[in-house]
Parts: structure tokens; sequence; C-alpha cells
């Protein structure tokens, strides 16, 4: 393995529409999945309580809540190709 971080924080590839918001949106967004598998790990091994996994997994979500908020996820969606012909 070349570099920790890329065996512990494996990045996938964005097949979305290639946009600065959505694109830091998915990083982040893959950034929570990771964060909440290192949580539910530590549960399921005893290292957190239920109490404590919960609150965790609640403070990421309003983090990623937040940020989709900032960036305006959703409220300016690309046009549409419907009744457009092809060539």
């Amino acid at each position: 393995m070349t570099d920790k971080d890329e065996f512990l924080y494996p990045r996938s590839r964005y097949y979305g529409h290639n946009k600065p918001e959505n694109l830091i949106f998915n990083a982040n967004l893959q950034k929570f999945a990771q964060q909440i598998g290192y949580i539910v790990s530590l549960h399921t091994g005893g290292k957190l309580s239920s109490e404590e996994a919960y609150q965790q997994i609640e403070a990421l979500w309003q983090q990623l809540e937040l940020l989709n908020k900032q960036l305006r996820i959703g409220e300016n969606p690309l046009p549409t190709d419907e009744g457009q012909k092809d060539d």
C-alpha cells in the first residue's frame, strides 16, 4: 500500500452532474459514510455505547444537512433533455 490515507479513506468516482457543489457534497457524503462505518464498528465492538454512537451519528448528519443547505443542492437543477431532438 502506497498511502495509509488511501487505504483508510478510499474515494469513489463521482458519476453525477459535474458541478462544483455536487463534487463537494459527494466528497463529504463519502466521508460521512466512512465515519458512520467506524462508529458502527466501535459500537459493535463494545467501544461506544448506543447513546454515544447515536449522538455522534446525529452530529454528523446535522453537519451534512448544513452543508447541503449551504451548497443549495437541488435548488437549481440542470435543464433536462426532454423535448430536444437527436440529430
